[in-house]
């Protein structure tokens, strides 16, 4: 008994091929838009929720609000203020970390997780390293080292959990 015989003829197992071929673009995207997004939301949440604690937790969204300010005025576009600008800011830190977290996905599942740790490690490096020099400050309440070593935690983490929704959706498509 061949393929054809088992699963309905001819026509029927083309017709399934073709309904394949069709769903793996979801197959493939589907995991690393989810991933992407598990990691922006990661970092967004631990952001937004321990600042509200910790007195000397990083504050990201001060960060993202001065270099939101600096590219809107650099394109010559006067920037919103107020709780205009920390939406606009938490929306744009979604939207490109979420496309960061997302390159978990380029390569072998099974090598998820170091990649995703990877990237995490990076982001929180250069979320440390790279505000000064790019002239937007220190973080408010900053306490070295404990304010660093959060703000790679929380990259860390970000990347952790891209690594780890890529690969449980990688596995569910499959």
């Amino acid at each position: 008994m061949d393929e054809n015989d088992r699963n309905g003829g001819p026509d029927q197992v083309q017709a399934r091929h073709l309904a394949e071929d069709k769903a793996s673009p979801l197959k493939r995207w589907l995991p690393l838009v989810a991933g992407g997004l598990a990691g922006a939301v990661t970092v967004t949440l631990l952001n937004e929720g321990v600042r509200r604690l910790v007195p000397h937790a990083p504050r990201l969204d001060v960060i993202g609000e001065r270099a939101l300010s600096q590219s809107l005025r650099a394109a010559g576009v006067e920037p919103p203020h107020g709780d205009d600008l920390y939406r606009w800011t938490l929306a744009s830190d979604l939207v490109s970390n979420a496309l960061y977290y997302g390159l978990v996905g380029v390569g072998d599942p099974a090598n998820a997780t170091r990649r995703g740790a990877s990237l995490g490690l990076a982001a929180g490096l250069g979320a440390v390293f790279l505000p000064r020099p790019l002239g937007l400050g220190r973080q408010p309440g900053e306490q070295p080292p404990l304010t660093q070593l959060l703000t790679v935690t929380w990259y860390l983490a970000g990347g952790l959990a891209a690594a780890a929704t890529y690969r449980a959706l990688s596995q569910d498509v499959s």
